[in-house]
């Protein structure tokens, strides 16, 4: 492979690009196609870095997805649409909410976003519009609507904790 300077050129690009963070392909592509590399040197280096295990959209995927739902607390619409613009297929994005969706269930990350946007003040002190800007904080973060005044209806009653206790 030594014979094609471009291609080696491109496969370091690749792995330079790759030590900085996870990339999906379509990423990478994109990325490569900036420094003007061609389709089918762009085709050999990401076969390669299949091969090396080095490019993974599953493995992207989840690391995105989780990043995105624990530390950013994005909901599931935020989160698939994401992983679309980067080029990871509807199935894989569906499967990948499901899997990180056990450890951190939208319900939660509502209940935290809450709590931090109320900082111990009872959203029952709220008014309309306090409630209103709750609520389009929430879409704006991915939540669906209907999930979102559920969580608010259950926020001004007090949330019931697993054993019957409230806040």
């Amino acid at each position: 492979m030594a014979d094609d300077p471009a291609y080696e050129k491109g496969l370091q690009k690749a792995y330079r690009l790759l030590a900085v963070r996870a990339r999906s392909e379509k990423e990478l592509r994109a990325k490569l196609q900036e420094k003007k590399f061609d389709g089918r040197t762009l085709d050999r280096i990401v076969a390669r870095l299949y091969e090396s295990g080095y490019l993974n959209d599953e493995a992207f995927a989840r690391q995105w997805a989780r990043r995105l739902a624990g530390d950013r607390l994005a909901g599931n619409r935020r989160i698939e649409i994401s992983l679309l613009e980067k080029g990871i297929d509807r199935t894989t994005c569906q499967r990948v909410l499901a899997e990180i969706r056990q450890d951190l269930p939208e319900r939660q990350a509502i209940r935290q976003i809450i709590g931090k946007k109320l900082k111990g003040d009872k959203l029952l002190r709220q008014d309309a519009r306090g409630k209103r800007s709750l609520a389009q904080h929430l879409m704006i973060r991915g939540f669906a609507p209907d999930l979102i005044f559920e969580m608010i209806r259950e926020a001004e009653g007090g949330y019931q904790d697993d054993d019957g206790q409230s806040d």
